[in-house]
């Protein structure tokens, strides 16, 4: 397997059209970035790079594997970005259970309320008085209201 690092060597030298540039917008030596490129060609056993001390041009080869690296890093890029919004911003589905008069004074406006607060969540509902199995049901939340106990007198 590969060192991936020197995939992404490889692509910003490309992009920024020599060793000297992509190591100044990396802030690394020049000199390590392009002996790593030149281990990566060792490797594949080919040449990506023609070097000259006054040119930097890239083979016709070393074109259609910077396409492919190029694509590599781009999802590379995309699967952090996903990981990152799961991470910041709530997503999924919460299946929810309540009583119906509970539903329809108290509990419908806030779950209202959160959700357009939290946009990716999904709130599915069952509006029922009876009591819900949760597991088999496959329930993440419920609400139950039960009487008073005896002796209490609410006012």
């Amino acid at each position: 397997m590969q060192d991936l690092n020197d995939l992404y060597y490889y692509v910003q030298a490309v992009d920024h059209g020599g060793f000297a540039p992509a190591g100044r917008a990396l802030s690394i030596p020049k000199s390590k970035l392009s002996r790593r490129i030149a281990m990566l060609e060792e490797r594949l056993g080919v040449r990506l790079i023609q070097r000259s001390t006054r040119q930097f041009s890239v083979t016709e080869l070393g074109q259609t594997y910077y396409e492919h690296c190029k694509a590599m890093l781009v999802e590379a890029e995309a699967a952090q970005d996903v990981i990152e919004q799961t991470q910041t911003e709530p997503c999924g589905v919460v299946r929810m259970s309540c009583p119906i008069a509970l539903l329809q004074v108290t509990v419908g406006p806030m779950i209202a309320d959160f959700m357009a607060q939290h946009r990716r969540v999904t709130v599915q509902l069952e509006a029922t008085n009876r009591r819900v199995d949760l597991i088999e049901e496959g329930i993440d939340l419920a609400i139950r209201v039960l009487p008073p106990p005896s002796g209490i007198v609410i006012w």
